[in-house]
């Protein structure tokens, strides 16, 4: 999404250490565990150089959904019955001097997720939560890194060119233009291991409502619950990684004349979503290098808007990281030190842009960004 941030290209990202509990992947190396099954993205880079970074052994804990023992074995993941313990993940976590850890647990893994953070925070990692367990947007789990001063961005994540951003995008369009919406749904497809997982419809809580939210922070007047319907529709095996997405929408023009859009869109589900994660990874790193307990909370997006508390301070930024480094730079000339920074940014749906000098903001220590 962004060549570059701070000092840092996409080349700089080094995988030192993975977690899969699939059997065809456990032992191999990191280059080559990706091309397994049930791996079915299209490949856009076939040569990759081995990382000497072999997957090990995870946690299961409800990362599996029962559903999906009786699969195709090309479709489902095939768990390792001995699972690594939680001191074993830690140490290689340590051993491999990692510095972040990314979470792309499946859908639903709510108890593997907080396992994971865990272990992050015992081995002092950064943690980016791609998925939509609350980890960032709880206040305790968010007060455990902060205390650490470690950084912390979540939960989901928004895909570069996604059904969400799409379809909060048209809603913003029906409410600037004063268009009246009355109903809306988005109904997604696909079929990869993610689908698959969430067929299970207990598994979909939390991803109803993070999709949900993120489309009627736009609306203005909020939908009542029967009125918008969003959230993953069904398993096409023959899809693979080919996520299609319906949107509708339904509303009033001037005279209350009723009027309709029917939106399609058809994207592969895996690489739509790896920039903006890039994105994050060196915007955690930029936060360990200043010493700065970053906290980013909503759907992890390529652009955050970020509102500095106080009156009538509003900064959109193309991306968080260029502000805290201007602050810090600012920081650094005026001779203080450059750690015990808190940055805490919240996912807004509008911000108002209000220029003012960053010096007015650089007395303080800590920065939290509501």
């Amino acid at each position: 999404m962004h060549r570059q941030i701070g000092s840092y290209r996409p080349s700089d990202i080094e995988v030192v250490a993975a977690f899969d509990i699939d059997r065809r992947k456990v032992g191999l190396d990191v280059s080559k565990a990706i091309f397994s099954p049930p791996n079915c993205t299209k490949v856009f880079s076939e040569k990759i150089n081995l990382t000497g970074a072999i997957v090990k052994m995870g946690c299961v804990f409800d990362g599996f959904a029962p559903h999906m023992c009786d699969q195709d074995p090309l479709r489902t993941f095939l768990p390792l019955e001995k699972e690594s313990t939680r001191e074993q993940i830690i140490a290689e976590l340590r051993d491999s001097a990692a510095e972040l850890m990314v979470n792309y647990l499946p859908v639903g893994s709510e108890e593997a997720t907080r396992f994971y953070a865990g272990c992050a925070l015992e081995a002092g990692l950064g943690f980016v939560n791609n998925i939509p367990v609350f980890i960032a947007s709880d206040p305790l789990w968010a007060k455990r890194f902060a205390d650490k001063n470690l950084p912390l961005i979540g939960d989901d994540i928004k895909a570069q060119m996604g059904a969400t951003i799409l379809h909060r995008m048209i809603v913003d369009l029906f409410r600037k233009r004063g268009v009246k919406l009355e109903r809306t749904y988005q109904l997604n497809t696909g079929g990869n291991t993610d689908f698959l997982n969430m067929l299970n419809r207990t598994r979909l809580a939390s991803k109803k409502v993070s999709k949900t939210e993120a489309v009627q922070s736009v609306i203005g007047e909020r939908l009542a619950d029967e009125n918008i319907h969003i959230g993953p529709s069904d398993y096409v095996p023959w899809q693979l990684d080919n996520k299609i997405a319906f949107i509708r929408m339904e509303g009033r023009l001037f005279g209350d004349v009723p009027m309709e859009i029917d939106v399609k869109l058809s994207v592969e589900d895996s690489p739509n979503s790896a920039g903006v994660a890039i994105d994050a990874i060196r915007c955690c790193k930029l936060a360990l290098d200043r010493g700065i307990a970053l906290k980013i909370v909503g759907r992890i997006r390529p652009h955050f808007f970020v509102e500095l508390r106080g009156p009538e301070l509003f900064q959109p930024v193309p991306f968080l990281l260029q502000l805290v480094c201007r602050v810090e730079q600012q920081t650094s000339k005026r001779g203080r030190k450059q750690t015990g920074f808190h940055v805490e940014v919240r996912d807004l749906a509008h911000c108002f842009p209000i220029s003012r000098q960053l010096r007015t903001v650089t007395q303080a220590k800590t920065f939290r960004f509501a």
